[in-house]
């Protein structure tokens, strides 16, 4: 009974470290998502700040691509998910980060877009609107609507978080070192005018997802032509 005892231990033992090396081997991030999310982001705020900088109108809000990119997005999660055999246990850890990341982008662009609103109709109630004076009196004063002071300086901050969170999670140095500059590029933003605010946020998406699924695609890539 003791040897039988002994070996079932060991068969248990061997059995669990393989299930572990099976999700080891079974799990891959293909870079896609990372390659998406950055390019969308770099786009739209690089072209926000080319707006803003000189003056000009596309027709259109940029930023419909990201939420375009929601579709893609989601079709490549369900596609990976049903390819791979088995998740590792941080995985559904790390889904939830990226969900509350999403939603967390929502509250604040739902927070930028109603505010002005907002404000505008409680101090019309109380009888009183903002406006612009010039000191040296150059130009006569201007009513003001009120708006939400360099919003996107709290989307630098925002797109930081669930990066540095996959990065130590996963110990992808890439990432980790991304969401680090990230965070100095949200200091820097606070100190500088709005416009350039969607200069460092483009900053941010390459270095956050960008590059890091340059990277792992590559990675994805190699273990793929190994395994054929």
């Amino acid at each position: 009974m003791a040897e039988e005892k002994k070996l079932s231990e060991q068969e248990s033992l061997e059995l669990i470290s393989a299930m572990i090396q099976k999700v080891k081997n079974s799990y891959h991030d293909t870079g896609i998502g990372s390659l998406l999310w950055g390019t969308v982001v770099f786009i739209a705020s690089f072209v926000s700040f080319l707006r803003f900088r000189y003056g000009f109108n596309i027709g259109f809000d940029i930023w419909l691509i990201v939420m375009g990119a929601i579709i893609p997005q989601v079709y490549l999660s369900i596609k990976e998910n049903k390819s791979s055999n088995a998740k590792r246990y941080d995985d559904d850890a790390i889904d939830a980060v990226w969900l509350v990341f999403g939603l967390t982008i929502f509250g604040l662009s739902f927070y930028q877009s109603t505010v002005g609103d907002t404000t505008t109709k409680i101090i019309q109630e109380e009888g009183w609107v903002m406006m612009k004076h010039y000191i040296n009196e150059v130009k006569p004063d201007e009513q003001l609507r009120p708006f939400a002071l360099s919003p996107y300086s709290l989307y630098i901050l925002v797109y930081a978080f669930p990066t540095l969170v996959t990065g130590m999670v996963k110990k992808f140095k890439p990432m980790i070192i991304g969401a680090i500059v990230t965070y100095v590029l949200f200091m820097i933003s606070c100190f500088v005018e709005s416009q350039y605010d969607f200069l460092l946020g483009g900053i941010a998406a390459l270095l956050c997802w960008f590059i890091p699924g340059v990277i792992l695609r590559k990675k994805y890539l190699g273990q793929k032509k190994a395994n054929v």
